[in-house]
């Protein structure tokens, strides 16, 4: 994982992971609105992942239900890049509804052992506000690690 905090300049988040499952597998993963919800803790039944469709629904992660999962979807490039905008740490009940999204990035590789190298970018936080920047940042940087490294890879295994 790489990543910088704000202070030094940096407004992404970066991080990577090999998943043990072929692209076509982890694509399903990221963009079939069930299985993202189930291992990205969200309920999404029923919603349509398609560029320019808004979701607000609400995450189901024990301790998270207050958070809203609400995006903006951006691009869905078949196996390769799947993005939306969001507020990052929206949940902590300041954000100003105008302020810029960040953009979250998933890009998908094959390896040369059949698995898949997924990486995330998050981008744009020079654009959050300088009161909450930090801890978004933190919370986000936290988060990612979070979802990739535990709740995708436990999901891919199971599913």
């Amino acid at each position: 994982m790489t990543t910088a905090s704000p202070a030094q300049g940096s407004d992404r988040i970066e991080d990577e992971i090999r998943l043990h499952a072929p692209r076509a597998r982890v694509w399903r993963a990221l963009t079939t609105p069930d299985e993202l919800g189930a291992w990205f803790g969200a309920d999404l039944a029923g919603v349509s992942l398609t560029p320019g469709a808004r979701i607000l629904r609400q995450m189901t992660i024990p301790g998270y239900e207050h958070f809203v999962f609400d995006v903006i979807v951006d691009a869905v490039d078949p196996q390769d890049r799947f993005a939306w905008r969001w507020h990052p740490n929206a949940g902590d009940g300041t954000i100003d509804p105008t302020e810029p999204r960040t953009l979250v990035t998933f890009t998908l590789e094959d390896t040369p052992d059949g698995g898949t190298l997924l990486r995330v970018v998050e981008s744009g936080f020079n654009g959050v506000a300088a009161s909450r920047r930090a801890a978004a940042f933190l919370g986000n940087t936290k988060g990612w690690s979070s979802q990739l490294h535990k709740r995708l890879v436990a999901y891919l295994a199971t599913a």
